[in-house]
């Protein structure tokens, strides 16, 4: 099973805060493939609002999504949406 991954950048305001961490982590649960949040120093399954916080993702921060699974091309494509509408803020 091949691994995906895409590139996004943190574009609203308040970065990967409880409500943005709360969007994706629900997002991410509605695919079967494993999704996989990397920046910093850290790394968090996209499932977990705490490990995404923990991430510390700010305005600006670039972060590599990965998405391993039989749906991994849906869940990479609406967690990258996500992060281009900006969770919907600003």
């Amino acid at each position: 099973m091949s691994v995906l991954e895409e590139t996004v950048e943190v574009s609203n305001r308040l970065g990967l805060h409880l409500r943005a961490a709360t969007t994706l982590a629900e997002t991410a649960r509605r695919f079967q493939s494993k999704v996989t949040i990397i920046g910093g120093d850290g790394q968090a399954d996209a499932r977990s609002v705490i490990g995404l916080m923990m991430l510390g993702a700010a305005l600006g921060a670039r972060l590599k999504v990965c998405a391993e699974g039989t749906d991994a091309r849906a869940a990479l494509d609406a967690v990258q949406r996500l992060f281009q509408d900006r969770f919907g803020e600003d």
